[in-house]
C-alpha cells in the first residue's frame, strides 16, 4: 500500500489558467458578434503576429516559457509525491500516514529523560530527530534517543526500515 497524494494543485492550476484563457476570448468573441469595441482588436494581434519573425527575442522568449510550463506540469504529473501512506510488513495491506507516524517517533524522542523538546522529520529512506535538552553535558542522550526511537520502528514494522539520524542541541554550554 502506497498512496501517493492527488496532482490537484497542478490540475487546478491548469483548469484555472485554460478557463482563464476560454473566457477571455468567449467575451471577445461575443463582443464582436454583437458589433461591440471588442477589449482586444483582433487586427492588432493579428499584424503583430505577421510582423513577428521566428529568429526574433519574443517568439523565442514565448516559445522557451511555453516548453518551461509544458516541462514543469508533465514532471508534476508523472513524478510520484510524498506518499501519504507508508506501508508496513505483515500479511495485511497495511500503512500508516504520514502525520500519526511522524507525531509515534516525535512522542518516542520527546519521553527520553532529559530531552524537553523534539522534532521529528520523516525523509525518503531517513528519520531526522531533533532534540533540545536543558543539560549541559549531552554524553550518551543521542544514542538513548536513537535507541528509542529505533525500538519504536522495531514495534511499529516498517516495510522499508529508515536510518535513523540525531541532532541534539543544548540549551546552555558547558562552561
Amino acid at each position: 500500500m502506497k498512496r501517493r497524494p492527488r496532482r490537484s494543485i497542478p490540475a487546478t492550476l491548469t483548469a484555472v489558467v485554460l478557463l482563464a484563457a476560454c473566457a477571455f476570448v468567449a467575451v471577445i468573441a461575443i463582443q464582436l458578434l454583437l458589433g461591440q469595441n471588442p477589449w482586444v482588436s483582433y487586427e492588432s494581434v493579428a499584424g503583430t503576429l505577421h510582423d513577428a519573425r521566428w529568429n526574433d527575442l519574443v517568439p523565442a522568449i514565448a516559445g522557451g516559457g511555453a516548453a518551461l510550463l509544458g516541462l514543469a506540469l508533465l514532471l508534476a504529473a508523472i513524478l510520484p509525491g510524498k506518499p501519504t501512506v507508508l506501508p508496513l510488513e505483515g500479511e495485511l495491506d497495511s500503512g500508516a500516514s504520514r502525520r500519526s507516524y511522524r507525531s509515534t517517533l516525535s512522542t518516542a524522542a520527546s519521553t527520553v529523560d532529559g530531552v524537553s523538546a523534539a522534532k521529528v522529520k520523516l525523509k525518503r529512506r531517513k528519520v531526522f530527530a531533533k532534540v533540545s535538552t536543558g543539560r549541559t553535558v549531552t554524553d550518551g542522550l543521542a544514542d538513548a534517543v536513537r535507541a528509542a526511537i529505533e525500538h519504536l520502528l522495531d514495534q511499529i514494522a516498517p516495510a522499508t526500515r529508515p536510518a535513523v539520524k540525531i541532532k541534539v542541541h543544548a540549551a546552555r554550554s558547558a562552561s
